[in-house]
């Protein structure tokens, strides 16, 4: 098993694609608050009802030792009165009543106060994401933004649920029973809790630690999830490569990382409570002790005894959850500095205050002195200058990485360029706004992403207003229709995420019927042909002459012949145009593009 777990550790040095990393902060309160910003909502209703619930349960406990000890010991035993004693149990067993009404209350409230708010912080950071560039996906895996969203989400929950209301109740109750203590006897009470300043350093010199095991779980925990996510989306390739058993044994590394720091994180935990307990020990010792000197002495009655008894046995319990509800914080700082880092991330297309709508989109396209890098290392587009008319259907042509897909996603605003200006209609699209801009603009990619539910919720996708019959005519209009209606619920068909039941040509066909339900102004087809039949090709290139009436269209193809009645083909070479014009100019003037048709030409016949 030890040689297993050696092997997994080896085998995992040798993959390294997490980027999460442990965020070195201070413990502090203004990050603490702005968690708690998230109960300013509810400060009218559920925050304040939870509150007054925990300040009666609070008081009744408080007052019940005093009943016990002094009036019970000192006055109705000690003077042998019954009617006296009676009345106090009578009393005693209704305030008990009373804390059990108000703590099912404050539990009940709490609860709900909790899971208000993690609905609300899910929410919020769901739909901040929703909202940030294609960059920070370029740079994260899906697993660990899943873990974000999630784990660290709901890591939140007891500290919302109980912890915040419970502290506040063992800070109350904590300085109370401090208050009563003193005023029963200063002099035992400063024997008894002596051992206090030691605690206290020794407790304070475990924060650290145990605040950084808790962010390296959430660390691990978003580096499974990552891997579990890739590991299902790729089941096929990993098969296909007869790599199972690589593949398990990363998982199995990845696995022992993650149970090695919940390991190393709750046994920095458990190490908090049994040091209260020794103090609680060390404390009901100096008590006995001391408390009974004193009682010989005729310095205090058996009553207060017994009061001060109860009081020291109620003073290590909230010392001891306060212990708990710290860690608790400590584990919610670890995951609120996560989820703050990504509410913290800006868009890198920020849209302008007053940036203004742009509506009716006619299409003309203009790109000025355009440059753009992914990176620091490599130019994607050098100075690329070029113009699009309204209506016109312009191909990009070029070898991977000439930067066509870059172009596409400049028009859609995926991206800002590094320097020069992308315009439509003549508007900076910086200007603009990004909703008047992308629904205004449908986009095919190669690969189709297909949602789980009917195959008529997918196609409206792109227009969720579109009626039945509309989507029909949009299916009818790129041949999807064909193979729709021969399936079991024909439109009503369920498919599952990315749709793995259909085959790639059919899910393209969906995609296509999305896009042109959405009626876009300008049309982005991102090799949408390539994994389509050469029958089925024929059917979408006839649809595609009357549907790309009237409307911009850009085609980035690999295979020319879906682009020989393009009215403009620009060829990219290195993120530069080298030439530009129709098919007939281009393969008059026999340079780039008349090597590129053919290579494909000739590549086709040896086929």
């Amino acid at each position: 098993m030890v040689k297993g777990r050696e092997n997994s550790k080896k085998h995992l040095n040798r993959f390294h694609y997490s980027t999460e990393q442990v965020i070195e902060k201070s413990f502090n309160w203004q990050q603490l608050s702005r968690l708690f910003a998230y109960m300013v909502p509810y400060s009218k209703n559920l925050l304040p009802l939870s509150f007054l619930a925990m300040i009666v349960s609070t008081a009744v406990r408080l007052i019940i030792p005093i009943i016990i000890g002094v009036y019970t010991f000192d006055h109705a035993i000690e003077n042998k009165d019954a009617d006296l004693l009676v009345t106090l149990v009578l009393i005693i067993a209704g305030m008990y009543t009373i804390s059990y009404v108000a703590n099912i209350l404050r539990i009940r409230w709490t609860n709900m106060l909790g899971q208000n708010i993690i609905y609300d912080l899910r929410q919020h950071l769901f739909t901040h994401v929703q909202r940030l560039s294609h960059r920070f996906f370029d740079s994260r895996s899906a697993g660990s933004i899943l873990v974000r969203i999630l784990n660290d989400v709901n890591s939140l929950q007891e500290l919302f649920t109980s912890g915040v209301i419970n502290l506040l109740m063992d800070v109350i109750m904590l300085i109370g029973i401090v208050f009563i203590l003193f005023t029963l006897s200063p002099e035992l009470t400063i024997a008894v809790l002596i051992i206090l300043p030691i605690m206290f350093f020794i407790s304070t010199s475990l924060r650290r630690n145990i605040r950084r095991s808790w962010q390296v779980v959430r660390i691990k925990q978003s580096k499974l999830n990552s891997h579990l996510n890739e590991s299902i989306q790729g089941i096929r390739v990993t098969q296909s490569f007869t790599q199972e058993h690589e593949n398990m044994e990363f998982f199995d590394g990845v696995n022992l990382e993650t149970h090695d720091s919940w390991k190393d994180a709750t046994k920095k935990n458990a190490m908090f409570r049994p040091f209260v307990e020794m103090s609680n020990a060390i404390g009901t010792a100096i008590l006995i002790w001391y408390g009974t000197s004193l009682i010989l002495n005729d310095t205090i009655q058996i009553g207060v005894f017994v009061s001060f008894a109860f009081y020291l046995g109620m003073f290590w319990e909230p010392i001891s959850r306060i212990g708990q509800i710290y860690n608790q914080l400590l584990m919610a700082m670890a995951s609120s500095e996560r989820i703050f880092e990504f509410l913290d991330e800006k868009p890198n297309v920020p849209e302008k205050d007053n940036a203004k709508k742009l509506e009716n989109i006619k299409g003309h396209i203009e790109f000025e002195q355009v440059e753009f890098a992914y990176d620091e290392k490599r130019k994607a587009l050098k100075g690329v200058s070029l113009e699009m008319k309204a209506g016109q259907t312009v191909a990009l042509v070029g070898h991977t990485g000439s930067g066509k897909t870059t172009i596409a996603n400049l028009v859609s605003r995926f991206y800002d360029p590094t320097s020069g200006s992308v315009k439509i209609d003549g508007n900076d699209l910086k200007d603009v706004t990004l909703d008047s801009i992308r629904t205004q603009i449908s986009v095919v990619l190669q690969d189709t992403f297909i949602f789980s539910g009917t195959i008529m919720d997918n196609i409206r996708f792109g227009n969720p207003n579109a009626s039945d019959e509309e989507v029909i005519n949009a299916a009818t209009a790129v041949g999807a229709n064909v193979f729709i209606e021969k399936l079991s619920n024909g439109y009503e068909t369920e498919v599952e995420e990315r749709g793995n039941v259909l085959s790639v040509g059919e899910r393209q066909l969906i995609s296509f019927a999305r896009a042109l339900l959405a009626d876009p102004s300008i049309l982005i087809l991102d090799e949408a042909t390539a994994s389509i039949d050469t029958e089925t090709e024929v059917k979408i290139q006839l649809a595609l002459k009357t549907l790309l009436e009237n409307r911009t269209a850009i085609i980035i193809a690999h295979r020319l012949s879906t682009i020989r009645e393009a009215d403009n083909i620009i060829v990219l070479d290195h993120g530069e145009i080298i030439e530009q014009g129709n098919h007939s100019e281009l393969m008059d003037v026999k340079g780039e593009y008349y090597k590129l048709v053919k290579a494909q030409f000739n590549m086709l016949s040896a086929g």
